[in-house]
């Protein structure tokens, strides 16, 4: 990112913008998740929505996630080639496969569970000091932006 100019450097949004691309850089970071097998970002969510929905289908994936049954079909292709994820005939419907996580996929989900709590502690540790008052309207605020994120666009379009 770009050096700001000192008089934008104390604005909220800027703080807020230099987080958005610290987030997404570390997104974009290739990990192993304790396996010998590196993992993009798409692949481990991925991963979570089948760990958390055991037996689910590509059709309830793309439902569930936002995005298409083909773009869920060549994510599972690589989980399946990367051998996280198990595929089975579903016994109610014979044309139906349905997903459930390999042992490595298992080890993913762990490992990735992990770097999120270790990331709820740097928030909280952040917080410790922090009244339950500020936390409310941290929390409003940050749920505020997000509404006004979702529809930046038609915000743009009225100026």
């Amino acid at each position: 990112m770009m050096k700001l100019k000192s008089k934008n450097r104390n604005k909220i949004s800027y703080a807020l913008l230099r987080l958005s691309v610290k987030l997404s850089e570390m997104e974009c970071i290739v990990r192993n998740y304790g396996t010998d097998t590196p993992l993009y970002e798409a692949e481990i969510h991925m991963i979570k929505a089948i760990k958390e929905n055991e037996g689910i289908h590509i059709t309830g994936l793309a439902e569930q996630l936002g995005v298409t049954k083909g773009a869920v079909s060549q994510i599972i292709a690589k989980l399946d080639k990367k051998k996280m994820i198990i595929k089975e005939q579903d016994a109610s419907n014979l044309s139906r496969i349905v997903l459930r996580l390999s042992d490595k996929g298992q080890t993913a989900y762990l490992h990735h569970e992990k770097l999120h709590d270790k990331f709820d502690m740097l928030v909280a540790d952040v917080l410790k000091t922090t009244s339950a008052e500020d936390k409310i309207f941290l929390k409003q605020f940050l749920s505020d932006i997000e509404v006004k994120v979702d529809h930046f666009e038609d915000y743009m379009s009225e100026s």
